[in-house]
């Protein structure tokens, strides 16, 4: 990859050097946690994760933390230190580097941290001072439980400098243990440890200079260090900077970058969402780096596309670009940049439900990318299938969508009928809303690559199984979607009068007017698209109230959205009703909602309405599968009309049946 082929992208695609190391290009892989493993041992899926980075043109990745001493043995993580992992680890750094691509292992360690609610047994940390989150009180390390860590860490970063990683990225942000120990909040300690900024940087300062003594010179020395983590009476900018003035003076590193958030309130800083602009901590960046703008810095923080990417080297910001998310939607971002393929790229929808995938589910998923840990990923093109057949796929959401694009580019013929004038689905609708732009890079995706193909697409047609049946099928995908069920508490005489709220915001969106008065928005769905029409309402209605029968809102999202959920709507002065369900309509007339307190029944009301929408469990539309399998035609549900979900789900369904079918051809 030459400089004269990155057109309109020079910097991005220059070579680096560190410590005699030459990257290719200024793209590096962020650490992101697959947990693509068993008991410690990485599987295929791992392999092909961080494999299908370097095919697809990354300088480096930065890998997932690995157990790197003693107290380290979460299954999720592989095992370095006790050499069980060391086999496949070492496969995966010989595969890597036929594409001319360096590993780099993050060294660290969570300490007291987590990323969910719920007490911890046997947490550590510098300080017995409970998690912001968890509100775990963790117990103190000794000085000899720190230079244990420190000396085998850095132990087990000389392991992996001998089977071929290039370096190591000593994450002490984000929260972690050395964040816990750097922060004036979380570090209480009276020994060498803690008290002033050289206490509280000893442990920092001696992990790396152990790196650095037990490795050889070549092994490159990274740190993620805090930017603002969003904590009281913790690590501002300008604490940022003084630490990293400090980091420069030991002498040791080669490359840093900046983290946001923590392990508390602040959370949501940490993976930035499309709530905020894109690449939100540039100029904090700028910032800080100036305290020795000769270490080369590393931009993080929600960058997507090669713009924004360029944008950072040619201003100063930084020396090389780290992508996390973009890079797991598409592994081959950097490849399809080059061979300017730009339109190609499955962008990332920054809705961090790659993160929930981990938290929540145990590995990591997109919704952008189906293929996430298989063998042949970002440049996937299925197998010409052996004979053509036909398939209607009723439904132009993104579980139709995907699952049409793949049969199409098989060479069968494909027939998409949607309801809308357009692709989407009710995605389209959310993407509409804040914080939902990206979405549509899904959408957009699936339609370029069944605009390759011959298949044919109609939209506005609501289809009947005659209209089906005349096209004379092979087998017919249902992803029909969903729809809001009618709450018990609405009258059917109210039912025309207060839309549910899909239906509110198709009618609002095109045409928003200032409305005096207030609006109800009764939450009994707990998912995005809810609290994001909420918080487009606030800026139109003279107050948006939100009642829902649960202790919280935002129930069924990841705690990193819920954060900022929470704190937009709070913004926004949206009125949230907890505990609380609605008593009926018939106080409407006089323009009052009614509703009780589900434990006490004590009744209130909201005065002065305008307005009144619905956010309940969706059903799905699926009244056409048993007529088709009656009469004899094969037929499969996916997405909503199989069971209401999420957007993950559908696009993962449409994908895993598209490849059912073509193996069954």
């Amino acid at each position: 990859m030459s400089d004269s082929d990155a057109l309109g992208y020079p910097l991005l695609f220059s070579p680096l050097t560190l410590r005699g190391r030459t990257l290719k290009n200024r793209i590096v892989h962020a650490s992101m946690t697959t947990r693509y493993l068993r008991d410690g041992i990485p599987t295929d899926a791992f392999h092909y994760y961080y494999l299908n980075r370097a095919r697809g043109g990354s300088a480096a990745i930065v890998t997932e933390p690995m157990n790197l001493c003693a107290s380290q043995v979460a299954p999720t993580r592989a095992s370095v230190f006790d050499g069980r992992a060391m086999g496949e680890v070492a496969r995966l750094a010989d595969a890597c580097r036929e594409f001319d691509c360096h590993l780099i292992v993050q060294v660290q360690d969570r300490g007291r941290g987590r990323h969910e609610g719920g007490r911890v047994d046997e947490a550590y940390g510098a300080s017995p001072l409970p998690d912001d989150i968890s509100w775990t009180v963790p117990h103190a390390m000794s000085v000899g439980q720190i230079q244990a860590m420190i000396g085998e860490m850095a132990e087990s970063c000389r392991k992996l400098a001998d089977i071929g990683f290039a370096g190591g990225e000593v994450s002490a942000g984000h929260g972690h243990l050395l964040h816990q120990f750097l922060s004036p909040w979380s570090n209480k300690r009276d020994d060498d440890y803690g008290g002033d900024l050289a206490g509280r940087m000893r442990f920092l300062r001696e992990l790396m200079l152990a790196i650095r003594a037990a490795c050889p010179d070549d092994f490159l020395i990274g740190v993620k260090l805090p930017g603002y983590d969003g904590v009281a009476n913790s690590i501002g900018v300008d604490a940022a900077q003084e630490i990293a003035c400090e980091v420069h003076d030991i002498g040791v590193a080669d490359f840093w970058s900046f983290a946001w958030g923590s392990h508390a309130n602040s959370l949501y800083q940490h993976l930035p969402d499309a709530h905020l602009p894109p690449v939100p901590y540039a100029e904090a960046t700028r910032q800080i780096r100036s305290a020795a703008p000769d270490m080369p810095t590393g931009a993080l923080g929600y960058i997507l596309d090669p713009s924004q990417a360029e944008r950072q080297l040619s201003d100063g910001s930084a020396d090389f670009i780290l992508l996390g998310r973009a890079l797991i939607a598409d592994p081959h971002w950097p490849r399809k940049v080059i061979e300017q393929r730009e339109p190609e790229i499955r962008y990332c929808v920054s809705c961090n439900s790659c993160w929930r995938a981990i938290i929540e589910s145990n590995h990591l998923a997109c919704d952008n990318n189906p293929r996430v840990g298989m063998d042949a990923e970002g440049d996937w093109h299925p197998q010409t299938a052996p004979s053509r057949e036909h398939y209607v796929v009723v439904g132009s959401g993104v579980a139709g969508l995907e699952a049409a694009w793949v049969l199409a580019e098989a060479g069968h013929k494909v027939t998409v009928l949607g309801a809308g004038d357009s692709a989407g689905g009710v995605t389209r609708v959310h993407a509409e809303l804040p914080g939902g732009e990206n979405l549509s890079s899904i959408y957009d995706y699936q339609y370029l690559r069944l605009q390759r193909t011959d298949a044919a697409l109609e939209f506005g047609v609501r289809a009947t199984q005659a209209d089906i049946e005349a096209l004379k099928p092979d087998a017919v995908i249902l992803a029909t979607g969903s729809h809001l069920s009618t709450p018990d508490w609405l009258d059917e005489a109210w039912q025309e009068m207060v839309p549910d709220l899909r239906q509110m915001c198709r009618d609002f969106l095109p045409r928003p007017v200032a409305t005096d008065g207030r609006l109800v928005v009764w939450d009994y769905d707990h998912t995005e698209m809810t609290y994001a029409a909420a918080q487009y309402f606030a800026g139109y209605f003279d107050e948006v109230v939100l009642i829902t029968s649960r202790e919280r809102i935002a129930s069924d999202v990841a705690l990193v959205t819920r954060q900022g959920i929470n704190k937009r709507l709070n913004l926004a002065r949206v009125r949230i009703v907890t505990y609380s369900e609605p008593t009926g309509v018939d106080a409407l007339e006089e323009g009052r909602f009614e509703f009780r307190n589900i434990f006490n029944g004590d009744v209130s009301a909201v005065d002065d309405i305008a307005g009144i929408t619905y956010a309940t469990p969706r059903l799905p539309n699926d009244s056409l599968y048993q007529p088709l399998t009656s009469a004899g035609i094969s037929t499969h549900l996916i997405g909503d009309a199989f069971a209401p979900r999420t957007v993950m789900s559908a696009t993962h369904e449409g994908h895993q049946l598209a490849l059912r079918l073509l193996a069954q051809a």
